[in-house]
């Protein structure tokens, strides 16, 4: 069988969670993080500009909230399974994120991704800066990653899919060979080759012809 390389959004796909939520939760702006989330994913607000806006309400908390919120996470159902049928297919599995690798790199270390790309958070003194370090991992940059890491591996586009929920994934999706919404919203919905309902994504493996 052709290899395929499996590109999916974080939050709210790979994990049930909106990792920056949780953050918020620490920093008592959950009710100002969550609508500005709702209206970036939604595609009503520039996601690079609406990131900035939300880290800066974590300014001052402490690293510890990292593996205090790392501790409530939740993998999305069908997760392990799917990973686990693709690469016996020798094919791989990636998740680019507008999150954060703090909270990434043990996750998919722990799930056994084989690439990931996720934006950093400025530390100071064992503090958050309430900014992001370096540039916003935004809509091109999912899909310049997904397209990267077909590159990197031999993988033709069109045996990539790219799986999202959210604006800022619709270009990732676009640049794959098979778009996919999962649980998503309305306009990731219409734009998308395939939309599934619902939270397990076990269900990603029929649509690349690898088990029911």
């Amino acid at each position: 069988m052709p290899r395929f390389l499996i590109v999916l959004d974080v939050d709210s796909t790979l994990i049930d969670d909106e990792v920056i939520e949780l953050l918020a939760d620490a920093a008592g702006s959950h009710a100002e993080v969550r609508d500005i989330t709702e209206r970036a994913m939604a595609g009503e607000l520039d996601f690079a500009a609406s990131l900035r806006e939300r880290v800066a309400t974590l300014r001052g908390l402490p690293m510890s909230c990292f593996d205090e919120a790392l501790a409530t996470i939740t993998v999305t159902r069908g997760v392990p399974e799917m990973i686990a049928g693709v690469h016996a297919a020798d094919g791989l599995v990636g998740v680019v994120s507008g999150g954060f690798h703090e909270i990434l790199d043990p996750l998919a270390e722990r799930l056994g991704l084989d690439r990931w790309r996720a934006n950093r958070l400025g530390v100071t003194d064992g503090h958050l800066t309430g900014e992001v370090d370096g540039p916003v991992v935004d809509a091109r940059a999912k899909a310049d990653a997904l397209r990267g890491w077909a590159q990197d591996a031999g993988i033709p586009l069109s045996q990539t899919l790219a799986v999202g929920d959210g604006a800022n994934d619709l270009e990732m999706m676009q640049a794959a060979g098979l778009s996919v919404a999962f649980d998503a919203k309305p306009r990731v919905r219409a734009a998308a080759d395939v939309a599934l309902s619902t939270r397990d994504l076990s269900q990603i493996l029929p649509l690349v012809g690898l088990r029911g």
